[in-house]
């Protein structure tokens, strides 16, 4: 579940010999939080100010806590540890208990809510694959790529790139994929009713869980604990690292904000499609011709702008919250040279993750986590799919460079 973080900068130490704040760089995060703050109140109102600040405290907890899918999955998969599987389900749950009475509700503090129910079918399967293989080959999934790209991973940068092209290309092919097999949006709630619902999705996630348990505890007799070393809690707050628990709590509750706030839940994967959208029109391509983008969601999106849209703002929260974290940690390096396999398999990466999280109306936090909270099935079969192609992924890392584990 630990996603790894470049090494501490030559800068000043605690008296314990932890690293001190990096003060250049937490100067640095906090203007551009100011800046993008200014742009997003011109293009939005306070709204997008407050998404923004949503977006930032979710980069903090995401990196503190390394709390990343990729090597979580891996871990799981090749390790049998599953503690980082475990606390998603644990969040999932818990969201889940939320979203769903405000849904039945159908507003919250007079702001319609809606969740984020998606067809089922054929496009679902394939994007999710696609999307599960390229976490391991790219090196991070949607939200991982935010956060570790604003802490200083140089190398997802290049698997932002392609992630932004591959949604682009994706939002080209989507018509075709709709037309293949499908149920439509089947939601648990509708079928069910909120509160059997709400036992199915703990049920389900409890499973997951436990087979997690079973996993582990038959490979190595016992379950891994935290492994953070002891620190003050007011350091950890506010250096890390967090425990998995802590940041499983901190997403949930700053998802509930998120519909709070939009209406709508937590969504990383349309903020890339728009940034394509975006360059290639800037770029003198006629994306607005393309039939995705005269859908009504899509179409409004294109006309705001990046800083009128809820995802693309909250994207650019997360990276600047990571830079945060980091310069706090005093843990920000960024790496001066990739090795040209890696580069290679970022690309690869980027491009399967942001057309399959298209074909499959989401990533790992739109349909995974935000999808099966909001009870959509779609979201269950992205997390078989998405699994599946992790282990697909797994196998070809080593093609790259990269070991299986």
């Amino acid at each position: 579940m630990r996603v790894a973080v470049p090494n501490t900068v030559a800068n000043a130490t605690t008296s314990a010999g932890a690293p001190g704040v990096n003060r250049p760089v937490v100067a640095a995060a906090l203007a551009v939080l100011a800046v993008l703050g200014s742009a997003s109140y011109r293009a939005a109102g306070t709204e997008m100010i407050a998404l923004l600040a949503i977006g930032a405290g979710l980069g903090i907890a995401l990196y503190h806590a390394g709390f990343g899918f990729t090597g979580s999955w891996r871990k799981f998969l090749v390790q049998q540890k599953g503690a980082g599987l475990r606390w998603q389900m644990v969040m999932i749950a818990l969201t889940a208990s939320a979203f769903l009475p405000l849904f039945a509700q159908g507003s919250v503090f007079g702001q319609p809510v809606s969740g984020a129910i998606a067809p089922v079918g054929v496009s679902v399967i394939v994007g999710a694959f696609l999307f599960g293989i390229g976490m391991q080959v790219g090196g991070a999934c949607a939200s991982g790529t935010l956060f570790t790209t604003g802490s200083g991973n140089t190398r997802m940068i290049a698997t932002l790139i392609f992630f932004v092209a591959g949604s682009l290309l994706g939002t080209l092919h989507m018509p075709w994929w709709l037309d293949r097999p499908g149920l439509g949006g089947v939601s648990l709630q509708g079928m069910f009713g909120v509160w059997p619902a709400i036992g199915l999705t703990w049920a389900i996630c409890g499973a997951v869980a436990l087979s997690s348990v079973w996993s582990e505890r038959r490979a190595y007799g016992h379950l891994a604990g935290d492994e953070a070393p002891p620190r003050p809690a007011w350091r950890r707050a506010f250096q890390g690292p967090w425990p998995l628990a802590a940041a499983a709590l901190v997403l949930a509750a700053l998802n509930l904000a998120t519909l709070t706030i939009s209406g709508s839940p937590w969504s990383v994967s349309f903020g890339y499609a728009l940034w394509g959208a975006q360059a290639a029109s800037a770029l003198g391509l006629d994306v607005a011709s393309w039939p995705f983008w005269t859908w009504e969601g899509p179409r409004a999106a294109l006309a705001g702008g990046v800083f009128a849209n809820a995802a693309s703002v909250m994207n650019f929260g997360i990276v600047a919250g990571a830079l945060l974290g980091a310069g706090l940690a005093g843990r920000f390096a960024p790496t001066r040279h990739v090795p040209w396999k890696l580069l290679l398999a970022s690309a690869i990466g980027g491009m399967l993750m942001g057309y399959g999280a298209r074909l499959a109306f989401g990533c790992n936090i739109g349909a995974l986590f935000s999808g099966i909270a909001s009870g959509s099935l779609h979201g269950w079969l992205w997390l078989v799919c998405a699994l599946l192609g992790n282990w697909a992924g797994i196998h070809v890392r080593p093609l790259f460079g990269m070991a299986r584990t």
